[in-house]
């Protein structure tokens, strides 16, 4: 009787209205979960269960799914509005409001702009992000995960035609990219299948990761047998899906003839206006970031310009003095393969000691480690500057900092403390893998992301290394402030470009003047607004914000005010909206004033 009692319930909970709100969470997330496996994969949640199925199969991209999955999800949407916010407890409102902010944002109002994105783009895509995937992501143990693995080889084809058919789809409602975006993801596409498939990313990693199973558990045979399917399949599979997605932009290039904002767009100042909401949490206008993010400038500048004098560079603008000392010899490392291992190396010495000089600011700290690892060579040329990759749930992976080395001049060593506190630690390392190790919460809530949180903390946590005394001399303290000065300067230009109509070039020259970026990475920051609008907003508003909360904490508590305790408020919910935070650090000093 208890086991038919149990499975009705487990089946009214799968089915129907959950009788628990809780319930409802877990029902949303493994649905969602369970519809994108490359994200099942990127988290390991079930592999220790033994469940892997998820691991030979890739989304569904198709129009007709994306369809079903909005109706699917205003399903639950309405659901989840009928349970009742205020009969909740304190801790299950955040949840409440967590989980709102998250779905209304898309599916209310967002909706109307559905398409208003490129989804193949210089910096993310199908023909970057899915081939990072396989070689970055997708753990080869046994033989059925090297099986698993040629079973996603062979979905490319159903895949990116998925993905043609939402560019065409896109085209057909008047939203095309950036030229120059359509010209460099031809650029990358071509390079990727002109390496002869014995030297091909896909297949050497694949090569590197079975030469790790022992011998006992894979024969010479089997081995040498599933390198030459894999060969098999790039050739007829993934080569193909490419040249039919590089015949699309062949034809689509003719047509992309602007390189303007999103308000070129259907609509495109709606548009905008949504995206800063959605990215900064706030109802702030682009007007009124675009006169912060001059004030920050101003500030910043004359901060730099005191460093600069003191190493005797006293003539021209911040952008062209940072330049000179960059272009140093004592700033600059080889041009050579061993000059990039130096830089990795000295990246890990960084966030190594930092990891542990930092102790005493924070109650805690996430269990799995970080690495330091360089952008893969396929999609250097267009990426960002670094990322980071968070570790799998089970401990198969690592958080992983990604450093660009495509120009070791990029790379002066007065700024790569700050890039190192940004993207490890405390920056996303502390952040983001420590939200997936959050008990007691909806399971949502360790893994849902809020952009204006998690990069107003990473920003925030350069600062935080500056006050532990990690950027004492000098030049380290001007790479911060260059840091900080390149994310106000995004406030200017992101919203130059999208609501005042500055031009691509215009932009550019006013990003290097002040940050004192080469031109290529400049470009390259620049374009990445354009494809990507109000995103980069996002730091600085995040970061002025818990600067603001710190302050008002300090001020309203005086000695009893404590870091340590204030870092926990931030970081032990999970990326929460900005409204959210606010309330957090308000209750919190509420109840230390007692």
């Amino acid at each position: 009787m208890l086991s038919i009692s149990g499975a009705a319930v487990a089946a009214h909970t799968w089915y129907a209205r959950p009788l628990s709100l809780d319930w409802f969470y877990t029902r949303v997330f493994v649905q969602f979960t369970l519809e994108n496996p490359e994200m099942l994969s990127q988290l390991r949640l079930f592999e220790q269960a033994g469940i892997k199925g998820h691991n030979a199969r890739l989304t569904d991209r198709s129009l007709e799914q994306l369809e079903a999955e909005t109706k699917r999800w205003e399903g639950q949407y309405a659901i989840f509005k009928s349970y009742d916010r205020d009969a909740l407890s304190a801790e299950k409102r955040v949840s409440y409001d967590v989980f709102d902010t998250y779905l209304a944002d898309d599916l209310v109002h967002g909706k109307r702009f559905q398409f208003h994105n490129f989804p193949v783009n210089q910096m993310s895509g199908a023909q970057s992000e899915l081939p990072n995937f396989m070689v970055n992501t997708h753990v080869i143990e046994t033989e059925r995960d090297a099986r698993d693995y040629l079973a996603r080889i062979d979905q490319f084809d159903t895949y990116f035609d998925q993905i043609i058919e939402q560019l065409k789809h896109r085209e057909s409602l008047g939203i095309l990219p950036p030229r120059f975006t359509v010209e460099k993801v031809l650029e990358q596409m071509r390079e990727f299948i002109a390496v002869p498939v014995a030297q091909h990313m896909l297949r050497t990693s694949f090569d590197k990761k079975l030469a790790a199973i022992p011998p006992e558990d894979l024969d010479g045979a089997t081995r040498v047998a599933l390198q030459r399917e894999l060969t098999r399949r790039i050739e007829t599979v993934v080569y193909p899906a490419y040249r039919r997605l590089i015949a699309y932009h062949d034809a689509l290039l003719p047509k992309a003839t602007s390189n303007d904002g999103v308000w070129r767009l259907p609509d495109g100042d709606a548009f905008y206006a949504w995206r800063i909401r959605s990215h900064t949490t706030t109802d702030m206008s682009a007007d009124e970031i675009h006169g912060i993010g001059l004030a920050e400038v101003d500030r910043i500048a004359a901060e730099m310009d005191a460093i600069l004098i003191g190493e005797r560079l006293v003539g021209g603008t911040i952008g062209e003095r940072v330049q000179q000392l960059a272009r140093r010899p004592d700033q600059l490392y080889p041009d050579t393969d061993a000059g990039r291992a130096q830089i990795l190396a000295d990246y890990q010495k960084i966030i190594d000691e930092v990891s542990a000089g930092v102790r005493d600011r924070f109650a805690l700290q996430p269990k799995a480690p970080v690495q330091v690892r360089r952008v893969p060579a396929f999609s250097e040329k267009t990426a960002p500057r670094a990322y980071y990759e968070p570790p799998s749930t089970d401990g198969a992976r690592p958080g992983v900092f990604y450093a660009n080395l495509r120009n070791v001049a990029e790379t002066p060593r007065f700024g790569m403390r700050t890039l190192a506190y940004h993207e490890g630690v405390p920056g996303h390392h502390f952040q983001i893998a420590r939200a997936q190790e959050l008990e007691g919460l909806p399971l949502f809530r360790r893994f849902v992301g809020f952009t204006a949180y998690s990069e107003g903390w990473a920003l925030y946590a350069e600062q935080v290394a500056w006050e532990a005394g990690f950027q004492k001399a000098p030049l380290d303290n001007l790479g911060r402030l260059r840091a900080e000065m390149y994310r106000a300067v995004r406030l200017v230009v992101d919203t130059g470009m999208h609501e005042k109509r500055w031009s691509r070039e215009r932009a550019i020259d006013y990003m290097r003047a002040h940050t004192g970026m080469e031109e290529e990475e400049a470009t390259a920051e620049i374009e990445r607004y354009l494809v990507n609008p109000a995103q980069a907003l996002a730091y600085k508003v995040g970061m002025l914000k818990i600067l603001e909360l710190r302050e008002r904490a300090q001020r309203e508590l005086g000695a009893r005010f404590d870091l340590r305790e204030f870092h926990e408020v931030v970081l032990g919910s999970g990326a929460v909206p900005i409204f959210v935070l606010e309330k957090l650090v308000h209750d919190w000093i509420q109840k230390r004033r007692v």
